[in-house]
């Protein structure tokens, strides 16, 4: 596809145009649909009102529907700070409380991974509707359990993958998925930073409760922290479920008694012989954050928002290095007597995805739960997507500690694609 074609394609591409079939959780939430609910209010409880539960909190507060009633934390540092974004709300320092307050709807569990299934369960038990933090669970079958209670209880079930309810994610998926650009031949997630990962600790007794996401008792580590986002992109670029993972983790730098790994490469390979990796290290930032699909004709960087031609770029760059290379210009270089030259990468500046998008999805997930509470309607495959990511990033966890290509078990497979 050459640039003038490829631009004239991206130019077709409307957001307003987007097939449900790539996002069909979004199904009754257009514009139309959000009037049918207007007037109606969910009255939220808070489980865990850290730095992500405020997150949360700041942007309920743009929701016309959504209404913070309760905060529950046991850490009262927390407690105080998210009482100060929602001064009338009750609160408590017992989850249970929380879930036997008749005043709450709903509530937003975000405490620490191996919480996460005692407490869903709990409060779908308590008719409450919930929308728990990734990733879904410690283990997978833990995953298993809170995906039949949820299909059982007949409430409202999320999970905060944002990233399907992202903007850009769902133009992106919708081209994709109708082969616009190609058949896709890769996926590559990576996300690096460069710091220790600690939270300061005012008191020793409190460090395994501040950075409980070191600690193996508590957390997956960098697997079910920041891999459960990214390693939905393959499945949902390709509509089908990988069938094989295998990698290889260490504690490369911060050598510190933490007890997750400081580094990890994972490579996940699906039907087709296409293969997805992560990769995250927490001792390097340069190349950030990144997410790619790689199709025959167009690579897309969904973290950048921008898609890029595979028009080859002109040559002649390299036959003139090349030709210099022969000549003896390099003699004194490691080119000397060979005929090898570097392949740079495209020099395509590309286009943007959905330019001045902002945000990362998680104002519109709460909007669509909200819409959903309301209509009385679980949406389609939400549920099943938010499985998978937890289910297949809990597996890649397994094969680092045990240094094996593994697939997932027959019984952890739930009826989706």
């Amino acid at each position: 596809m050459d640039r003038r074609e490829f631009l004239k394609r991206i130019g077709t591409l409307s957001a307003a145009g987007l097939a449900l079939s790539a996002a069909p959780w979004l199904e009754g939430c257009t514009p139309e649909g959000q009037a049918t609910i207007r007037g109606g209010k969910v009255r939220f409880g808070i489980i865990g009102p850290g730095s992500r539960g405020q997150y949360h909190m700041r942007n309920l507060a743009a929701v016309p529907q959504a209404e913070i009633v309760a905060l529950c934390d046991d850490y009262p540092p927390n407690l105080e700070a998210a009482g100060r974004l929602a001064p009338a709300a009750k609160r408590y320092d017992d989850y249970r409380q929380l879930l036997d307050d008749p005043q709450v709807d709903a509530v937003i569990i975000a405490t620490p991974l191996h919480l996460h299934c005692r407490m869903t369960l709990d409060a779908l038990a308590a008719g409450k509707h919930v929308l728990c933090e990734k990733a879904m669970a410690y283990t997978m079958e833990d995953c298993r359990t809170m995906y039949q209670a949820g299909r059982r209880s007949g409430r409202i079930f999320f999970v905060g993958q944002q990233r399907l309810f992202d903007p850009k994610y769902i133009k992106v998926m919708d081209s994709v998925r109708k082969g616009e650009f190609g058949p896709v031949v890769n996926v590559r997630n990576y996300w690096f930073r460069n710091n220790d990962w600690r939270r300061s600790v005012p008191s020793p007794d409190l460090e395994r409760r501040i950075n409980w996401r070191l600690y193996r008792a508590y957390s997956r580590g960098l697997m079910t922290e920041l891999a459960c986002h990214q390693l939905q992109n393959g499945t949902w670029a390709l509509g089908m479920l990988p069938v094989q993972v295998m990698g290889a983790g260490g504690y490369v730098y911060w050598k510190d008694g933490r007890e997750v790994f400081d580094s990890v490469s994972t490579i996940y390979t699906f039907p087709n012989g296409v293969n997805m990796t992560f990769e995250s290290v927490i001792s390097n930032k340069h190349f950030g954050m990144g997410e790619q699909i790689l199709c025959k004709e167009a690579t897309i960087d969904l973290a950048g928002g921008r898609y890029y031609s595979e028009t080859p770029r002109p040559r002649s760059g390299i036959r003139q290095l090349v030709g210099e290379i022969e000549q003896g210009i390099f003699s004194n270089s490691v080119f000397a007597g060979t005929s090898w030259a570097a392949e740079s990468g495209s020099s395509d500046p590309g286009v943007a995805v959905m330019p001045g998008a902002e945000g990362d999805g998680s104002l519109e997930m709460l909007e669509a739960f909200c819409h959903a509470i309301l209509t009385g309607k679980q949406p389609p495959h939400v549920l099943e997507e938010a499985y998978y990511g937890a289910v297949f990033c809990l597996l890649g966890d397994e094969a680092l500690l045990r240094n094996e290509i593994l697939t997932l078990p027959d019984e952890l497979r739930i009826d989706y694609l």
